[in-house]
Order: structure tokens, then sequence, then C-alpha cells
């Protein structure tokens, strides 16, 4: 049994966070191992990018995820939180791209090689950034474990993957209609495209049918990519254009002929029916034209310019060209009509550049067959998602998912591991340099290309475990626990984690998914640098601590739903932090006063009993509430019972044993008020780490830390509903009481004489309460009795669930004194009445003032009005009761 002594008059967080952090780091509380006795639990941390810094959803998510480790931890089982970085590619190059051009210089001044060794510098100089902002919201990671997608480990493991996968034939390189940014210079997956809808244009366009006075009417949102048209197509059922089938048209602009075909493709019931196909330009068209085998024109560089193949428009950008050709659609009397459309507009997730679908050479892992046992992992409730209602979504997606595009024009990244014979152009997949080729040849060079972000990622939950060697730590943490992440990544992240445990692991990678919503600004919006609404969370915990932010993210937080995040919370939460520090002071300074006598239950009053009564209840509660990942739900019931019952009410109920002579029930009282508070801070650790550590130090204790203390577990023996009944009804009646007082406005001071009509099997109750009554009510005498003889004519009432509590008139309220105070109220008020009437009865005040400082005056008046109402009923009342008394 240990405490510290010397605690301080105020908490102050600066003075216990960075303290307490580097004590448990130290100590290897964060550290998980194998350990066969134990039941393991694992959660791999949503790795951060490397550019990152701690924004509010951070925070967010981390909090969930160390409020979980952090109780599993002090369950027993060997706790996991695994932590580490993203090389996030496109992100990280964008960065290292704009410091070489603070130095004038460009990629290509200094090669591939010398650009990866900026990056990794950059990497060692920044990378660790976030990791040590994580450190500051009290996140307990295993920092040992931590790793980093491009670590040596991990990018074992991405070629392990890339290669079985081809070997399968799952990853194939093929020509195929990809998202390209035009600024970031590189393919897009379908996942990294952002859809907003926009105001565009519909331009109606004339294409003559050759050797014939007949034009096909086609519309389209893009001109400029009319230039790369290789047919126009119908449906083959639609009556209108039968006669044009085999026939063609002449393309505008290019005078090159294009063949109508028939393609089912087409709806004839859209616009006019006709469709202009662009092989290299639209995803659709591509399908189109390897069915009818046409010619694919590429009219675009990867720079959004147009090429040799667009003619005179060639180097123009892709907006420029589109101007351009209307107005020479125009002069040639081609531009039928141009009409207005909003349509959905797919931009790049990085720089919101709209994305340029573009024929291209790429690497691609064919989805089907992953996208298939993924799907029925989840519909079978094998990995649970929590909330249920993201599985639509998930399904949805992997039910019409493409072929995931995985190769990026980068340089910073996993460079793809194939190889190319420079004589005869073979292809090699391999993890390392072929040294010779079928041909004869020992020449090979590496695909320029690396992998997207994501599909390291998408191995995650197995590569930092050391897959893929078979490793204890694969055996013993795999499949993970659960996984945390914010709704928005289903796509990017958790459907890609799913297939790839399964497929390489065999098995589901977590059992479950727990979504959480976007941090909003109070007003609802979005955090964003164009509105600058952000707020950072390393300011907020440095003004009120990581505590309180903790908890202002996780109260009234719900799985799935986004959140407002306010200071009021956070001002809140402090006051809360300061409560129990202030409950736990006090009950230190008690603690003193015994000098050294042991502290028994030998005494349990109904108060005692109630208040461990109801402290069982609430671990049953909030362990039931975590087992659900209901940890807003938890936090909030933690707090009440803490705020309300603990410290407003259950300290206040025994102060007059604490102020007694009976060293007995002081004893019986302090065990009660360490007991329950002792245990209440455990169930509040997960979610507030540091106060609740700093107190319980200072606590009588068993252990070195809250950490690794025991979770409580409920005792059901010692719930106690007639206690808790009982309370219930003391409780209601010195809050009538109160009530009542305060109504009339008498001074907490003075004393009033209480006669409580109880019902009978109540009565008890009440005549063992007369203390809490004298203490708690401020009452000067308290008389119990089963009926209403003997009651004052004038007594005011109050009615509780269990009594009927009457008050002498005279022992609130002084007639005399208190008719003089309203005489001179209804004096002063007569005065200003006067005065605001003689103003507005002057007709020239009101036909010369501004009609603003008119209504003033009005306003005045019926105010002043409404007051001299109710000081006449006070006064009506007062003379009512001083004549039946």
């Amino acid at each position: 049994m240990g405490e510290k002594s010397n605690i301080a008059k105020t908490y102050d967080p600066k003075q216990v966070e960075d303290r307490l952090y580097n004590e448990w780091e130290e100590k290897g509380y964060f550290h998980a191992v194998v350990d066969e006795s134990k039941e393991p639990f694992c959660i791999v941390i949503p790795p951060p990018n490397i550019t990152g810094q701690l924004h509010m959803g951070h925070a967010l998510d981390n909090t969930l995820q160390d409020i979980l480790t952090r109780w599993k931890r002090m369950q027993g089982y060997s706790a996991l939180w695994l932590p580490g970085t993203d090389h996030a590619s496109i992100a990280t190059e964008v960065k290292i791209v704009e410091k070489l051009a603070e130095d004038g210089q460009t990629k290509n001044d200094i090669g591939r090689e010398g650009f990866l060794e900026e990056a990794w510098k950059w990497k060692e100089l920044y990378g660790g950034r976030i990791i040590n902002q994580l450190k500051k919201l009290g996140s307990s990671c295993d920092w040992e474990r931590e790793r980093f997608t491009m670590d040596e480990g991990c990018s074992k493991a991405v070629t392990e993957v890339f290669i079985r996968l081809h070997e399968k034939g799952l990853i194939y390189q093929g020509d195929r209609i990809i998202n390209w940014c035009p600024e970031c210079k590189t393919a897009l997956s379908d996942a990294e495209v952002e859809y907003e809808e926009k105001q565009g244009y519909f331009w109606h366009i004339a294409y003559p049918v050759k050797d014939s006075d007949e034009n096909i009417v086609i519309a389209t949102t893009r001109p400029e990519t009319m230039l790369g048209d290789t047919a126009v197509a119908v449906d083959p059922d639609d009556e209108r254009y039968q006669h044009l089938i085999g026939k063609t048209v002449v393309l505008p602009l290019m005078n090159r002929e294009i063949p109508v075909i028939a393609d089912t493709y087409v709806d004839k019931e859209f616009g006019t029916g006709v469709v202009k196909i662009t092989p290299a330009h639209d995803p659709n068209d591509f399908e189109v034209g390897s069915r009818h085998d046409l010619p694919i024109i590429r009219v675009m560089n990867d720079d959004g310019s147009m090429n040799v193949n667009a003619g005179k428009y060639e180097s123009m950008n892709r907006y420029e060209a589109r101007k351009a050709i209307v107005e020479d659609l125009k002069g040639l009397g081609l531009l039928v009509k141009i009409e207005e459309h909003k349509h959905n507009v797919g931009e790049c997730y990085r720089c919101s550049t709209t994305v340029e679908p573009i024929v291209s050479k790429q690497w691609f892992v064919k989805m089907k067959p992953l996208a298939e046992p993924a799907i029925d992992v989840v519909r079978s409730g094998e990995i649970k998602f929590v909330p249920q209602r993201f599985e639509k979504t998930y399904f949805n997606w992997m039910e019409n998912v493409r072929d995931w595009c995985i190769s990026r024009q980068l340089w910073w990244g996993h460079r793809i591991p194939a190889y190319y014979c420079e004589k005869c152009g073979e292809t090699v997949v391999a993890k390392e340099m072929p040294t010779k080729c079928s041909c004869g040849h020992d020449q090979f060079k590496q695909d320029e290309d690396v992998l997207d972000t994501w599909f390291s990622s998408a191995l995650w939950p197995f590569s930092t475990l050391g897959w893929p060697e078979e490793t204890e730590e694969v055996k013993y943490f795999y499949p993970t626990s659960v996984l945390v992440t914010g709704y928005d990544i289903i796509f990017f992240w958790v459907a890609r984690m799913i297939f790839s445990g399964l497929e390489h692991m065999g098995e589901i990678p977590f059992d479950d998914v727990l979504f959480h919503g976007i941090v909003r600004d109070s007003q609802g919006r979005k955090m964003s640098k164009s509105l600058g609404n952000g707020i950072d969370p390393l300011e907020v915990i440095d003004e009120y601590g990581a505590d309180s932010l903790r908890m202002s993210l996780i109260i009234g937080n719900t799985p799935g739903n986004d959140m407002r995040f306010n200071y009021e919370k956070v001002e809140a939460n402090r006051n809360f932090a300061n409560k129990i520090w202030n409950a736990t002071r006090f009950i230190l300074m008690n603690l003193e006063n015994m000098q050294g006598k042991a502290l028994k239950p030998d005494k349990m009053e109904i108060a005692d009993q109630w208040i461990i009564s109801r402290y069982e209840r609430l671990v049953g509660e909030v362990t039931d509430n975590l087992n659900k990942y209901e940890l807003g739900l938890a936090a909030q019931k933690i707090h009440d019972f803490t705020w309300n019952e603990y410290c407003d009410w259950y300290i206040e109920l025994v102060k007059p044993r604490l102020y007694g002579s009976d060293d007995s029930a002081r004893g019986t009282a302090l065990y009660t008020l360490v007991y329950v508070l002792s245990n209440t801070l455990k169930l509040l650790h997960p979610f507030m780490p540091f106060i609740t550590e700093e107190l319980w130090q200072h606590l009588p204790h068993e252990g070195e830390s809250i950490m690794i203390s025991s979770w409580p577990t409920e005792n059901k023996a010692e719930i106690n509903k007639k206690a808790e009944d009982e309370m219930h009804a003391i409780m209601d009646a010195i809050r009538s009481i109160r009530n009542i007082r305060a109504e009339m406005e008498v001074a907490p001071s003075k004393k009033a004489k209480l006669i409580i009509v109880a019902e009978p099997q109540a009565v008890s109750v009440f005549e063992n309460a007369k203390l809490y009554l004298e203490k708690l009510a401020s009452a000067s005498e308290v008389m119990v009795q089963d009926s209403k003889e003997g009651i004052p004519a004038n007594a005011v009432s109050v009615v509780t669930d269990k009594a009927q509590i009457f008050i002498p008139l005279e022992d609130l309220i002084d007639f005399d004194k208190e008719m003089e105070r309203l005489a001179k109220e209804k004096e002063n008020l007569e005065k200003e009445l006067s005065r605001v009437n003689g103003k507005l009865s002057n007709e020239k005040f009101v036909s010369k003032a501004p009609e603003a400082v008119v209504q003033e005056e009005r306003e005045k008046k019926e105010k002043y009005q409404n007051m001299m109402d109710k000081v006449l009923e006070q006064i009506s009342n007062m003379e009512k009761m001083k004549t039946i008394s």
C-alpha cells in the first residue's frame, strides 16, 4: 500500500503530462510481448503520412485506439498497439519537389538517386514529427515496434506480394483507361479520385455523313477529346439510324473518316441517341473500342497539353484547346447548340486538379477474384462493421470494383519489381535484377514506376508483425482485434486490407472495424485551410491539457457519426479534471487527520451502501459499453457518476462523519471514499490517463501504476437496490427542499424546521436521514410523522415520491422585513413607470425622436410593467399568508 504526499493545490497538466509519459515509456508499460498465458489484443495504427501534422481527425482516431488499448491492457490482455508511418508517395514527392524548387532545382536536375537521397533526408528530419505529437496526446503505442511502410521488412513484404500475385495472374500490365492527374503527372486509382458536382456544358456538334447532306449530332462535355474520336455509335435497335450503320462520318476539324457502329452500350433514349467514341480518353469508349477493334488515338500529353495527334491545337493546354475548338466549330456552322449541364467532375484527391481519363500502359491488380471472398467475410459477420450501416457502402464498392491501377509515375515509393530485357524487351518480375534473359542478353532495366501507396498499406496488419517471415508475433497477434478508422477510407484501405489478409494469410486481418466520423467545427463545417477554421490539437493540449481534449472528443461521440468540436466542451472537461483533483485533495487532507489509523468498513451507513452499489453498477455498465464500442456513452457515465453522485452528493453526505469525533465512523467514511474514488479512477484511466495516474499515485494503492493495475470487475453482491431506493427518496427530498428555498430566495444560512409526512414504509428511512437533511437541506429540526397532524396552516409544502414535506413559513421569511423590501421595490418601479409614461405621452418626443430611441422607451415600459406585476403578486401572496397565520 503506497501513496504520495504533497499534492499540488491546483491541477496543472504541464507539470504532470510529459513527466508521466516519460515514466510510462521508460518502464516499458507500452511494450507488448508474446505471452501464451495471456490473450492477445492488437490494434495496428492507421499509419499517418510522414508529411502530416496532428489534426483533430488524428486526435479522435488515436484517442479511440488508446482507450481500447489501455482498457484491454488493464483487463490482463497482452495488448499491442502497433505504431508506424506511411511514406505517402504523392504527398511526400510534392514536398521534396517544392524544397528543390526553393533551391532552383528540379527532380531531373539531380536524377532519381539524388532525389531519393533528398527524400530519405526529409523523412529523417520531419517523419518523426507526428509521432512526437501522438505522444503528447498520451498514445500508449509500443514504440519499440514502430514501423515505416518503406522499412526493410515492409518493403520485403511488398515485393513478395507483388511476385505472388503476378505468378497467379492477378497482377498484369496492360493498356487501359486510367485516371490521370496532369498536375501530379501520375496515374490514380478509382479510390483516389474525388467527385464534385460542377456547372458545365453539353456542346452539341454536327458530324457530316460522308457523301450525304445528312448530319449526325452528338453531345459532349469535353470537346477537346473529339480530336481522338475513332467512331460514332448508335443503338442497334434504334430505327432512326439503321440506314447509317456501316457508313462513315467526317470528323470535324480533323477531316478524318470514322465509322458509324452499332453497340448496346448506347442508350437511344438519352440525348440524340448517338455517342462519339474516343477509346483513348473514356473508359466506356475504351470497352466499345475493344469490342469493335477500333484504333486508339491519344491526343493529350501527360501534363494535360495537346499532343501531335491534335493537329493545329498541339501544345495548347486542354482548356485553351476546348475554347479554340468550340470557336472553330462555330465558324464552320457545325456547333448546333450549347446546353448548361451539371455533372460530377473527378478531381485528384491530393491537388484537386481535374482528372483526365487517358489510355496508358500501367500495372493492374485483377480485383474480381480478390473481391468475392472479401465480400463474403463481411456478409457472413466474420468481420463486424461498427456501425453496421457501412456494410452497404463496402458492398456497393466491392461488387462494382474495377481492376486496381497500382503503378504511379513517381520516384518516392516501392519501385515495381519488374525488369525489361534491353535486347528483346521480355518482362521479368523478380525480387532482384535478373542476370540473364532467355534470349541470352544480360542487360536489364527496372520499371521506372513505383507502387500506389495503398499497396503497401494494404499489407499493414501482417507486414508490421514480420510477414513474410513466420515470426512469433504473426502467430500470436494475427488476426488483429479491431481496426479503428474514418469511414472516408473504406475503399482506400479497409477493403484492401481485407482482401490482402485473406489472399496472403488465409485469414481475415481483424475481427471488428470501428468507424468514426469527421471532426467538424462548431458550425458543422469541415475543417480546412481555405475556411481557416482548423484547430491545432497541440494548441488545445498546451492550454487545457491532453485529458480535457480527449474527453471533449469522446463524450457525445457515437460510432460512424461526425461530431462538432467546440472550446466550451474542452473547458467543461477541464472543469471536470479540476473537480476530481479537488475531491482527491479533500480526501487526502482528511486521511492526514486520521494519523495512520486503519480505514475499515465497520460502520456502513445507507450512504456508503448506496455509493458502493452505484459504483458496482457503473463498472458493469461501462464494461458493457466498451465491449460494444460505445466509448462516448461509457465516458459520459463515468463523468456523471463522478461529478454528480460521488462529488456533489456522497462527499457532502459524509462530511458530518469526517468532522465528527467517532474514529470508527470517520474510518468507514474514508475507507468508502478512497475505495470508490481509486477504482473509479481506474475506469476513467483509459479516457483521461494523466490525471488519473497522478491522483491514483497520491491515494493509498497497491502496484506501480494505474496503467498496469487490474480493470475493476462488477461485484453483483454489492449491488443494493434497497439502499439505492432509500437514498433516492432522501436525495429527492433534499433536492425539492433546495428548489423551494431557491424559488423563495431564502439564504442558505437560514435554517428552517422540516415536517416530513412519509408513507408508512418510508418513515424509518427519513428518521435515519435526519443528519443528512440538517446538513444538506438547511434544517434546524426534522420531524417525521405519518399524518398531517399539527402542521401550520401557512406552511410551504413540496411533494416527492415517498413523502410530503412542510416548512413553516415564518422559518423561511421575516414578514415585516420582506414587506418593507417589496414596498421599496414597488416605489422604485412606480417612479420608473411614471418617467417612461411621461415620455411616451409627449407627442413632441414620439414624433421627433429617432424611431430606435422611441422603441427603446416602449421596451422599457413593458419591462417595468412586468416587474411591477410580479411585485404586486408577491405582495398579495404575502398578505394572504399573513392573514392565514
